[in-house]
């Protein structure tokens, strides 16, 4: 039995980071697929595993929960399929029907591709009529508990005469829940000449057995767990469906008494998406990710270290070797899809003797690989509460004392505001003390100093129930046609631009900018990224009109040359917006409106 035995993970980068998932040999479909949900560089157990599956050879994989087994039987698997093959080719064996549906739903995703796939799981509890008008129809890949798939074997509904592919996954749990003599009898009814794949977090002597008798001389890889994190790094998990996720976020800005952060999601859109909301809300923030140009990620980061940027929304790979002073805390916006990524991602904080945080969002199916990866850390991640609506106001009144404390430290303004208030009180007869709450009325601005009890109402955050966006690696909403890039957050509705004129100050000149609908743009994003970047006010902002392959906004007559230098810097959805004068904006056509405003 051949042995292969991957690099071990810790926080030193290895050679593994330089290979490609294009590097193994998948299938082009496949490739595409994996480029839509952001995955770059395999883990330690897919870069192992997938070519010696792709050349033919029994494989049994020794790693535990969250290394990336699935992907790394599934993506093989797939790349040699026969789709005019209409008797399952691939049968899956998993011990509970929550994992064969996580593993139904990868493959599923993987094979978005590749026309014709079906896929269908098969687990008690299911009606059968279900499963059998599935299978009469044809299926290239079943995924099935043990027991249910007997079911099928005894009553002659489920042919395997033609199995290609058999992968038992989690084979050590099927043998603890008592399926030992059921997947014997599986592996003896299926041809001789299938390929096996086995996957096991521990190699007892009946999965040695197992391996020896119905395994043509396997390759044996082992993944070894010496993943560690730093003690300096406190790490904590919020309960939070898919759809809440913006949201939660925006609350922990509020109160985390945080220096600068690095927010991690999955995939190359969502940094842009989630950087573009971040900075509609009032935040410093910059996306990175592998479609970022060198020169651009270096300017992100000089300007992470000097102050400029306190927020950095990046992938995995984007973020390697990533060591700034000023990162206090990581923000697993997306969890990761290994518990190796895990640990790199955090130790982006709590470094050479700094204290770090460390703060991850788990949606209610993601439990699963929230227990694995405090099983390779072995430290325990403190479950947080989501900072009520008390919790923000506290820290804003804090903000907002501290504010005052320093004003009263500049004794000839404290003056001229005395003279002011004397001035207003002797004309119009009013208390001091109320003069006082009217100017900290008009020194907030439109957005209220306190958020009120019914943002608490109208913002439930429900622990429990999954929502429809609630599916960890689902991939980018945008590559399936929504109109932001992922499923839409509650406080989406507060920002969002309304259909309606509203009056702005000052002449407007039309400006062109290069990014439309097929970017999936929306006016709160045009508006974010160039205030961000040029300063601009919500005032200075007129109409926005969104068009297929770019968009009018007009912005005030007399733009000074540097904030258009900057400007012209600008990205949107990862894209130069090229800001120009637009010299036919008032030959539009009716069909391309409505005229959007930017909401105060």
């Amino acid at each position: 039995m051949a042995t292969t035995t991957p690099t071990d993970s810790g926080e030193t980068e290895s050679p593994r980071a330089e290979t490609t998932f294009s590097d193994l040999g998948l299938a082009e479909g496949v490739l595409k697929a994996l480029k839509d949900v952001g995955y770059e560089t395999p883990s330690a157990i897919q870069a192992a595993t997938i070519p010696a599956l792709l050349a033919g050879r029994d494989v049994v994989g020794l790693a535990q929960t969250g290394t990336g087994k699935t992907a790394a039987f599934a993506l093989p698997v797939l790349s040699r399929l026969d789709l005019a093959q209409k008797t399952p080719q691939a049968l899956v064996l998993a011990p509970t029907r929550e994992l064969a549906l996580q593993v139904c739903e990868a493959f599923e995703k993987y094979a978005s591709h590749l026309r014709g796939v079906h896929v269908l799981p098969v687990y008690g509890g299911q009606g059968y009529g279900v499963q059998l008008s599935a299978l009469r129809r044809g299926v290239h890949i079943v995924v099935g508990t043990p027991g249910r798939i007997m079911d099928h074997l005894e009553k002659g509904t489920l042919d395997l005469s033609e199995l290609k592919y058999l992968v038992l996954d989690e084979a050590d749990e099927m043998l603890k829940m008592g399926f030992a003599e059921d997947v014997e009898t599986i592996l003896a009814g299926t041809p001789d000449d299938k390929q096996v794949a086995l996957f096991s977090a521990t190699m007892p002597a009946q999965i040695r057995r197992i391996s020896q008798k119905y395994l043509h001389d396997p390759e044996e890889i082992t993944v070894k767990n010496k993943t560690t994190t730093s003690v300096n790094t406190t790490q904590r998990y919020l309960i939070v469906s898919y759809p809440q996720k913006v949201d939660a976020l925006t609350r922990i800005l509020e109160v985390e008494n945080f220096e600068a952060m690095i927010v991690f999601t999955r995939t190359k859109n969502e940094t842009e998406t989630l950087a573009e909301k971040l900075r509609a809300r009032g935040y410093t923030a910059a996306a990175i990710n592998g479609d970022v140009v060198q020169a651009q990620r270096e300017r992100t980061v000089n300007q992470l270290k000097s102050g400029k940027l306190d927020i950095l929304v990046a992938t995995d790979v984007a973020a390697r070797g990533l060591d700034v002073e000023r990162i206090s805390h990581v923000v697993n916006f997306d969890l990761p899809i290994d518990t190796e990524s895990y640990v790199h991602r955090i130790g982006r904080t709590g470094r050479a003797g700094r204290t770090g945080d460390a703060i991850s969002f788990v949606t209610p199916r993601e439990r699963r690989m929230l227990t694995s990866i405090e099983k390779a850390t072995r430290q325990p991640l403190t479950e947080m509460k989501l900072p009520s609506v008390d919790d923000v106001n506290a820290t804003r009144l804090t903000r907002f004392d501290d504010a005052i404390t320093a004003a009263l430290a500049d004794p000839e303004q404290i003056q001229q505001f005395r003279d002011i208030i004397a001035h207003y009180v002797d004309h119009h007869d009013a208390p001091e003390s109320d003069v006082a709450a009217a100017l900290a009325i008009v020194s907030q601005g439109d957005t209220p100093l306190l958020l009120s009890p019914e943002a608490e109402r109208t913002q439930r955050f429900d622990r429990d129930r999954p929502e429809r966006g609630d599916r960890p690696d689902r991939g980018d909403r945008s590559d399936r046609g929504g109109q932001n890039g992922g499923a839409r957050s509650y406080g989406d509705r507060a920002d969002r631009p309304e259909r309606r004129e509203r009056p702005s100050s000052g002449p407007k000149a039309t400006y062109r900018i290069a990014v439309g609908k097929r970017q999936h743009v929306e006016p709160r994003q045009i508006v974010g990224a160039l205030a961000n970047e040029g300063g601009l006010r919500r005032e200075d902002f007129g109409a926005i009109q969104i068009r297929p392959d770019f968009s009018l906004v007009e912005l005030p007559v007399d733009l000074p040359g540097d904030v258009l230098q900057r400007l012209a810097d600008t990205r949107i959805s990862g894209k130069l917006i090229e800001i120009r004068p637009d010299r036919q904006g008032s030959s539009a056509k009716r069909e391309d409106r409505p005229r959007w405003k930017a909401r105060d």
